[in-house]
C-alpha cells in the first residue's frame, strides 16, 4: 500500500503538466500542432538515440524492441478490424495507434525510475523503443491511411527520423562509440523536454472539458484494447517464457508489463494533430485514459509485482 501511495504521488506532476498545457492552449493560444512537429521530428529521435546509446546491448536485449513492436502490431491490427466495423465517423484510423502503444515515455519513464531504479530504467527504455518504433512506422502508417493513399502514407513514414536514429544508435553502440561528453547535457535536456512537452500537448488539444469522451464507442474500444487486451498479452508472455522458453528474467517481464498498463500515448495526439485525424477525439480519450491510469497503475503493480 505504501508503494502504491508513493507511485500515486509520483504521478501527480504529470497531471499538473497536462493542466498547464490546457491553460496555454486556452488562454495563450499556444499551438499544439507546431509543438507536435518539434516532438516528432526532433525531440523523440533524440531520446531514442540517447536511450539506445546508453543501453548494454546483447542479442537478447537487441531483440526486445522487436518483441514489443510485435505485440503492439498484433493488438493494433486486431482492433483495427473492430474499429472499421464499429466506427463510421472517420476516427477508426486512430484506434490502432491508441491501443497498440502507450505513454511509455512521458508517463512510463518516471514510473519505471521509481520502480526499477537507474539500472532497471535502461532495460525499460530498450523495451520502450519497441513502442516508439511502432508509433513511427505501423501506427503512423495506419493513421495516415485514413486520409492518404498507400504511397503517400509510406512516404510520410519514410520521412520520420526515429527509425533511423534507432538503427544508427545500435550500430554505434555495438562499435563501442559513445556520445561525446559535451553533448551529454544536451540529450539530458531533450529527455526532460520530451516529458514536459508531450504531456502539455494533451492539455493543449482539449479546448473544452465538456464532452471529453466524444464518441463513447471509440473511447470504450480504446480502453478495452489498452487496459484489458494489452495487459493480458503481457501476462501471457510472462507465463510462457517463465515456464517454457526461459529466454528472459523477471526484470524483462516487469518492464513489458509496465509498458502494457501505461495510458494511451500522448504521441497519439501528436500524430492525430499532424494528420488532422480526429485530434479532439484522440486528445479527449488520451486524457481520460491518463486520469484512469492514476489509479489503475498502482493497483495493477500491487497485484502483479
Amino acid at each position: 500500500m505504501a508503494a502504491a501511495l508513493a507511485l500515486f504521488i509520483k504521478l501527480l506532476p504529470l497531471y499538473i503538466t497536462v493542466a498547464l498545457g490546457w491553460i496555454a492552449g486556452r488562454y495563450l493560444q499556444a499551438s499544439g500542432r507546431h509543438i507536435a512537429g518539434i516532438m516528432l521530428y526532433i525531440v523523440t529521435p533524440s531520446v531514442v538515440f540517447s536511450g539506445v546509446m546508453a543501453a548494454p546491448l546483447s542479442p537478447e536485449v537487441i531483440l526486445l524492441p522487436g518483441l514489443v513492436f510485435g505485440f503492439c502490431t498484433l493488438v493494433a491490427l486486431g482492433h483495427m478490424v473492430l474499429a472499421r466495423r464499429l466506427l463510421s465517423d472517420g476516427s477508426a484510423a486512430v484506434i490502432p495507434l491508441s491501443v497498440g502503444t502507450g505513454n511509455t515515455g512521458y508517463f512510463g519513464i518516471p514510473v519505471a525510475l521509481l520502480l526499477f531504479g537507474e539500472e532497471g530504467l535502461a532495460l525499460y527504455i530498450v523495451c520502450m523503443l519497441g513502442t516508439t518504433l511502432f508509433e513511427n512506422s505501423v501506427g503512423f502508417y495506419l493513421a495516415a491511411r485514413g486520409k492518404y493513399s498507400i504511397r503517400d502514407a509510406l512516404v510520410r513514414v519514410a520521412r520520420l527520423p526515429s527509425v533511423y536514429a534507432f538503427v544508427a544508435a545500435v550500430l554505434l553502440n555495438l562499435a563501442n562509440v559513445s556520445i561525446p561528453e559535451p553533448f551529454v547535457p544536451l540529450f539530458d535536456n531533450l529527455r526532460g523536454a520530451y516529458s514536459i512537452l508531450g504531456m502539455m500537448i494533451i492539455g493543449m488539444s482539449i479546448l473544452s472539458f465538456r464532452g471529453l469522451a466524444g464518441n463513447p464507442v471509440f473511447t470504450g474500444l480504446a480502453f478495452f484494447g489498452k487496459f484489458v487486451v494489452w495487459p493480458l498479452l503481457a501476462l501471457a508472455f510472462w507465463w510462457l517464457d517463465a515456464n517454457w522458453l526461459g529466454i528472459y528474467d523477471r526484470a524483462v517481464y516487469q518492464a513489458i508489463f509496465l509498458i502494457s498498463i501505461t495510458p494511451i500515448a500522448a504521441n497519439t495526439v501528436v500524430i492525430a494533430t499532424l494528420l488532422d485525424a480526429s485530434p479532439r477525439q484522440a486528445a479527449g480519450t488520451t486524457l481520460l485514459s491518463t486520469l484512469f491510469a492514476l489509479g489503475f497503475i498502482p493497483v495493477m503493480i500491487a497485484l502483479v509485482f
